[in-house]
């Protein structure tokens, strides 16, 4: 039971992953698990879902506030760092938004860390982070080099650093399935940007059985990765479909649609 009476930080800890991290934690009987989000009425729900425990603290803030960050910190063994502006066509409409979130938050997450003397940190990234082509890809890969020049210069800091990086997550806010669900309901179309793409994916329980293993496993400075299956985005459009006809449309009332509209979707 590695987090038996640890104190851990979970930084963006109403999202599906977030989620995830806590239910798994919480079965090693923790000290305490501090729930670390910007979104009020997430928490709410959080808490009406798990009912009153001692062993769970709900903290309200922002990854750009460094004062609330170090505050949240205090007196904790390991940190999962999960909050971030994922989508990726608001990150390209507002990119300056998200090198805040992503890029600078993350520097707040390492300086509060070290100030705390916190044990470990485990960043959580995309596969979007190698070779970027939009901006949500490139302030990934901007805060894994920030993560991993503190691993390296760190002077007297006691504080591992260490990276995971998720393929597409099924299930979560960020994959692309809900995205193509949502247009075969609403809109009777699937709208793609290549049907030759692929994607890698991989599921919750897998996304947070890694991020675990890193922070259990990591030395310091190492990027995580688990071998992933891949799929062209026309296969999975065509598995979707006939999925999601089976409950509530006629395949051939459907429309395809090429599209750059998003860019790296």
């Amino acid at each position: 039971m590695f987090f038996k009476n640890r104190k851990v930080l979970i930084i963006g800890g109403t999202g599906t992953i977030g989620k995830s991290l806590l239910q798994k934690i919480l079965l090693d009987h923790p000290s305490v698990v501090r729930v670390f989000s910007r979104d009020e009425y997430k928490q709410y729900m959080l808490q009406n879902e798990l009912g009153t425990r001692k062993d769970i603290r709900y903290l309200i803030g922002d990854v750009r506030d460094y004062d609330r960050v170090l505050s949240a910190m205090e007196d904790i063994d390991y940190v999962f760092h999960v909050a971030a502006l994922k989508h990726v066509a608001a990150c390209e409409y507002n990119p300056y938004e998200a090198v805040l979130t992503n890029i600078v938050g993350t520097h707040n997450i390492i300086k509060a860390a070290k100030v705390q003397n916190v044990k470990k940190v485990t960043f959580t990234s995309s596969d979007k982070a190698i070779c970027p082509v939009n901006t949500y890809g490139a302030t990934k890969l901007t805060a894994e080099r920030i993560i991993v020049a503190s691993e390296y210069s760190k002077g007297n800091s006691i504080t591992n650093f260490s990276i995971v990086r998720f393929g597409n997550v099924i299930g979560s806010r960020g994959s692309v399935i809900p995205f193509f669900i949502n247009q075969i309901v609403n809109d009777r179309k699937i709208t793609v940007t290549n049907q030759s793409m692929s994607r890698f994916m991989m599921t919750v329980s897998q996304a947070t059985q890694l991020t675990i293993k890193a922070m259990q496993e990591a030395n310091g400075g190492e990027i995580f990765v688990l071998k992933m299956p891949v799929i062209l985005l026309g296969d999975l459009v065509t598995i979707i479909t006939e999925e999601t006809c089976k409950k509530s449309l006629e395949l051939h009332k459907l429309n395809f649609n090429l599209s750059s509209m998003e860019i790296g979707r």
